[in-house]
């Protein structure tokens, strides 16, 4: 099998790229297939947005939508009836890269119903219900890492249910979700569960963040503020990478489950297309390449990486120190990051609200139809 080079020369660097899109469609016509076999990527992210846009415009999803009517299911009941089906198969393709990565990569995430994102107990109810459901070895389940989310994180890897932690927008929320993940794997090693098979990653995103701070940095107008533009996304990983390099160095506090077999929570660039166009459409990819990290990459800026990416080596190590300058600086223009993050938090879990409510809407009404 010849993967694509600039693919390759990424994994080379210890970056797993993952694609950020699933659908019937995609499984069906074989774009999967090939993503694995002829491009190199070695797992999948879903979530709300990506399937309202999946199932809303499909007619695929049709037939599985009369049967789930005849059998008595509802809306809601419906929708997670679609989406594990697409997952379900994600995971059986996905399962030989599983195999060959020692359980690392081949993972397919799926997302807890949004509306739970501040309900401790609902998300750990129902996450623990996909994952029985599926029964996939290479499932992550996918939970956002609010105040209610971060304990629900912990409990879930304590009990082996392997977890994607999502919408993380600062350097605070990722070291609560390391902390978690950490804390869950301990008490999973205390009970003699076997924590090699517990897998997490953290996905922090990264252009939403500079779509946000670029426009504040333009209102102040000066030129240092828009020579700053386009740089708090990458500053902001390469900051959360800091943390993780530093916790997982010798004795540090990851040391002792290391020995135990347990991996690291790998860091995960998430929302990596480019929003602004005057920015390289590679940008959040080759910016962010470095070992024990993934980039979950949308099928444009994929193709794009695959096309014409130019790999520039380790992008990550080391990098720290400048990215707390630049961090710094733009906070010097007056921008309130804190505010941004937490903004961009608000914005992401009502984003996905909204999604689910319009997908749940739309099988709904397809129901009715058949």
């Amino acid at each position: 099998m010849s993967i694509n080079p600039r693919i390759a020369a990424l994994k080379e660097l210890g970056t797993s790229v993952w694609l950020d899109d699933l659908s019937t469609d995609l499984l069906e016509s074989g774009a999967v297939d090939d993503f694995i076999n002829e491009t190199g990527v070695v797992g999948l992210t879903t979530n709300p947005s990506i399937f309202e846009k999946s199932i809303t415009t499909s007619s695929t999803y049709d037939a599985t939508i009369a049967k789930c009517a005849a059998a008595g299911e509802n809306a809601s009941e419906a929708t997670f009836s679609l989406i594990c089906k697409d997952v379900d198969e994600a995971c059986e393709k996905f399962l030989p890269v599983w195999e060959a990565s020692g359980g690392v990569d081949g993972r397919v995430s799926i997302e807890v119903e949004p509306g739970f994102a501040h309900d401790t107990a609902n998300t750990v109810e129902q996450a623990r219900a996909l994952w029985k459901r599926l029964d996939r070895p290479n499932l992550l389940i996918k939970v956002p890492a609010t105040a209610a989310g971060i304990p629900a994180i912990k409990q879930l890897i304590s009990e082996g249910i392997s977890v994607n932690a999502t919408l993380i927008f600062s350097v605070e929320c990722y070291e609560a979700v390391m902390n978690a993940y950490i804390e869950g794997l301990r008490e999973a090693k205390d009970k003699g569960l076997d924590i090699s098979k517990i897998v997490s990653v953290a996905s922090v995103f990264v252009s939403r963040l500079d779509g946000v701070v670029d426009k504040q940095l333009t209102e102040v107008g000066t030129e240092e503020a828009l020579a700053l533009r386009g740089k708090a996304g990458i500053a902001n990983s390469r900051l959360a990478y800091d943390v993780f390099v530093k916790a997982h160095a010798e004795g540090g506090k990851f040391e002792d489950l290391a020995a135990a077999g347990g991996h690291p929570q790998r860091l995960l660039w998430a929302s990596t297309s480019v929003k602004n166009p005057d920015y390289p459409d590679t940008l959040y990819v080759v910016e962010l390449a470095g070992p024990d990290t993934v980039n979950t990459i949308p099928q444009k800026t994929l193709k794009a990486m695959a096309d014409h990416g130019e790999v520039k080596g380790d992008t990550l190590t080391g990098t720290g120190e400048e990215a707390a300058a630049v961090w710094q600086a733009i906070k010097n223009q007056g921008i309130d990051l804190n505010a941004v993050v937490q903004m961009l938090e608000d914005q992401g879990v009502a984003s996905f609200i909204e999604s689910w409510k319009n997908l749940v809407a739309s099988v709904e009404s397809r129901m009715k139809e058949d």
